[in-house]
């Protein structure tokens, strides 16, 4: 039986130690009157992540899609009671004024994850990032320290992108066996490959070219996140881009070689990183 004593709140933290151990502890890193509000931002973030992998067809996807959607916009179909996640999110988006339309367009930007359709271009690939993984850090920002928040608005904007990118290489195994490619497609003209070579995977030395240039795309974003000054009071929202770089400089060494191997890294040594990053407050 279900433990009535836990929040809404409770239960996103919950569902983030079960999918999203990172920001779990980035939770936990964050000043403890902000975690529940952060943690439904998260869960909410992870429950957009994870609609691919639980269907499989693009139709149930767009309804589950449209259900966020109708929510944030004031439409929703019943009670939001029934669902601890979307509860807590209207209850952190009126504590904080969140901007709502920021929400929604992760939402629509997560319509992408859907279907096959290749990623065109670098200014593609930068705008669906920026929708989700750099928004998302901007929306915890808010919750932590609204008035620095805009101040280290740019930061989140590269940060975000590495992170996505560094997310994108960990997946890339999967997204390739459904057929799924995020390196847009100017990259891989520019090493002399379509989408259907990349996926084939037969020509090792073009999809380490291919590889490496994505890969190096995040790193130049990371740079220029760190070149920003981060208030202290808004790190903790920084805190799962700390673990961008490893991933990073791994893929670019492994090349075609990512396909076969296992670029994350141990939970121990996340953790150990995420720890180091809040105690110098530097991604």
């Amino acid at each position: 039986m279900a433990d009535q004593s836990l929040t809404n709140q409770d239960i996103c933290l919950a569902t983030l130690r079960d999918n999203d151990r990172d920001r779990y502890l980035a939770c936990l890193l964050s000043p403890q009157e902000k975690r529940g509000d952060l943690a439904a931002l998260y869960a909410f973030n992870a429950e957009l992540a994870r609609i691919r992998d639980l269907v499989h067809e693009p139709l149930p996807g767009e309804v589950r899609m449209q259900y966020w959607r109708d929510l944030l916009e004031g439409n929703a179909h019943a009670s939001t009671q029934a669902n601890p996640i979307a509860s807590a999110l209207l209850t952190a988006v009126d504590d904080h004024r969140l901007p709502k339309q920021t929400l929604v367009n992760m939402v629509d930007a997560r319509v992408f994850d859907l279907y096959d359709d290749p990623m065109e271009t670098r200014v593609s690939l930068e705008g669906y990032a920026g929708e989700t993984a750099s928004a998302l850090v901007q929306l915890a920002s808010l919750v932590l320290a609204p008035t620095e928040a805009a101040a280290s608005a740019e930061a989140a904007g590269h940060a975000g992108v590495a992170q996505a990118i560094a997310g994108l290489l960990l997946l890339m195994p999967l997204h390739r066996h459904r057929g799924q490619v995020y390196i847009p497609l100017e990259i891989l003209s520019a090493t002399g490959l379509d989408r259907e070579t990349f996926l084939a995977g037969k020509d090792g030395a073009r999809i380490s070219a291919a590889i490496e240039a994505f890969a190096g795309l995040g790193r130049d974003h990371l740079a220029k996140a760190r070149s920003v000054a981060i208030a202290p009071s808004v790190f903790p929202a920084f805190l799962p881009a700390a673990l961008a770089e490893p991933v990073l400089v791994s893929a670019q060494k492994a090349g075609a070689g990512l396909f076969e191997s296992q670029l994350q890294r141990s939970q121990l040594r996340r953790q150990t990183r995420m720890l180091l990053a809040m105690m110098r407050k530097k991604i």
